[in-house]
């Protein structure tokens, strides 16, 4: 990932979302020739000036101060995940994940298969899918039979047509979803040459997911519910946690899934995981 050009186009697809009625601005008559608020109105409401922020928005953030970045924030109506970003992209000090990726510790192999019907998966920095239960496979796949290489989070959602008809209609909010988070992994991981071949190849071999990473969303996967048609077991409500392991910052986290309990649900994953 080029950091300036993500950087420029993440500025100005938020800028573009914009328009001066959604932050109390005048629209004077005739027709914009641009797509939501202009430089010099985005500027004007961060109280920086309009060569300051064509800098910004051009990808020369060299010396931009953490108050620029948070005024600037504020006037695009930023989130908090995509004001992480924005700092993340605009100032190398900001990153705070490891550099470095290790093998996962024998005690968590152990805590993953421990989960007995909780579906459960350790996620690495790539999305890759570093552990699993056997419920898990049951559930999403037989994760041992995907090529090593290809063995992620990403790949199941968007070059598994299985997913695509277990998820249904929840399908395209799914994948957005993890479209997004992969953009945060991407500014928490830059200079990552792995994680940037990875999203090339997604881009190259899945048209849904090159028009959903061109729309620039930036959210960080945590707690989902998601509706599911299993082949075996039928129709399935769960709520997915992505916990994050403060031991080993180097995974994304360990992605949990569980149903009500007492539901429907929670006894067809019983049933999966006895099987």
């Amino acid at each position: 990932m080029d950091t300036r050009v993500e950087l420029s186009e993440f500025l100005k697809s938020r800028r573009a979302r914009l328009t001066p009625q959604d932050v109390g601005l005048r629209a004077y008559g005739g027709r914009r020739r641009v797509v939501g608020l202009r430089r010099e109105e985005l500027a004007g409401l961060a109280g920086v000036s309009v060569a300051h922020y064509t800098r910004l928005e051009q990808g020369r953030s060299d010396s931009v101060s953490a108050e620029v970045l948070t005024a600037i924030g504020t006037a695009l109506r930023l989130d908090d995940d995509e004001r992480t970003y924005l700092s993340q992209l605009a100032r190398p000090d900001a990153r705070t994940c490891p550099e470095t990726a290790v093998p996962p510790r024998p005690g968590l192999r152990h805590l993953v298969a421990s989960f007995g019907a909780t579906p459960a998966i350790l996620v690495g920095r790539h999305t890759e899918i570093v552990a699993w239960n056997p419920v898990a496979a049951a559930l999403f796949g037989d994760f041992a039979a995907m090529p090593e290489g290809e063995r992620s989070i990403s790949d199941l959602i968007f070059r598994h047509p299985h997913i695509r008809e277990l998820h249904g209609d929840g399908w395209v909010h799914t994948a957005l979803e993890h479209a997004a988070h992969l953009r945060v992994l991407a500014a928490c991981y830059r200079g990552d040459k792995r994680l940037a071949a990875h999203i090339e190849r997604l881009r190259a071999a899945s048209p849904d997911f090159a028009r959903m990473w061109a729309a620039h969303p930036v959210a960080r996967a945590a707690h989902r519910f998601y509706r599911l048609n299993h082949p075996v077991v039928g129709e399935l409500e769960l709520y997915g946690e992505l916990l994050t392991l403060p031991g080993d910052p180097e995974y994304s986290g360990l992605d949990l899934f569980a149903a009500e309990p007492g539901s429907a649900s929670e006894r067809a994953l019983r049933r999966l995981a006895a099987a």
